[in-house]
């Protein structure tokens, strides 16, 4: 069960109290920057998590100024669209839990449910990432959302490389035959990113796949292909390229 941290009360809290009960996401940028995405992929990894936990979920964006280059940003970068709450009106669909994401300091998020603190980002701009956006997506997911981040071209660099090598590995490893996951990797992953969406942790555990002993490759493929679900950062992209 996903537990986040409630930034009202700094206390854990199930995300999702109801089995299978429906759950607001809702993103709040009043912007347009680099903070403001990390906050909708944020909300994003949330979404994952609680939907791969089988939680049913309503995504809604609160925003103002800026919100087309805002959606345009988080296209990019692979987050998946947001309704507009100003397009919804009225109450809720009888969610069971809501979820507001917010970042640090942005004023208090409306109405009751959770708070989600998101960190913000020291950034160049998001275009130094280069061609490929997932790499401004992966660097943005190699700290905790309550921790800060800054994106200097050497952290740019470190992700660009790991994403290389672990897209080169996947398209590799697809050449053998399927494995299933170990159960007790697949508990790991989720121990991580159900602990108040501990996504390094995820990333931790795929670097002990990368280079661990012992474990065939139709496995590692399979237990990245099944991370990517949450990371969402195109690790079977280069499926097909020669082994």
């Amino acid at each position: 069960m996903l537990r986040i941290t409630d930034a009202r009360t700094g206390e854990p809290v199930e995300a999702a109290p109801a089995r299978r009960g429906l759950t607001r996401v809702e993103a709040h940028a009043p912007g347009f920057d680099t903070t403001a995405l990390r906050v909708l992929l944020v909300a994003d990894l949330l979404v994952r998590a609680l939907e791969l936990g089988g939680t049913p979920v309503w995504a809604l964006l609160s925003g103002g100024r800026g919100q087309a280059e805002l959606r345009a940003g988080a296209a990019a970068l692979g987050i998946r669209p947001f309704e507009d709450t100003r397009d919804v009106g009225g109450p809720g669909l009888g969610e069971t839990q809501v979820l507001h994401v917010a970042a640090e300091g942005g004023g208090a998020a409306p109405g009751s449910g959770v708070r989600v603190a998101v960190a913000p980002v020291d950034s160049v701009a998001p275009a130094a990432a280069g061609d490929d956006p997932a790499v401004l997506r992966f660097a943005l997911l190699s700290q905790r959302r309550d921790a800060p981040v800054r994106l200097d071209p050497a952290a740019l660099d470190e992700a660009r490389d790991t994403l290389a090598d672990w897209r080169r590995a996947v398209a590799a490893w697809a050449h053998e035959p399927s494995r299933p996951i170990p159960d007790e990797v697949r508990a790991e992953l989720r121990a991580a990113w159900e602990d108040d969406l501990d996504v390094p942790g995820v990333l931790r555990v795929l670097r002990r796949v990368r280079s661990g002993p012992g474990l065939p490759d139709g496995a590692r493929f399979e237990t990245f292909a099944y991370a990517d679900r949450l990371l969402g950062v195109d690790l079977t992209r280069d499926l097909g390229s020669p082994a």
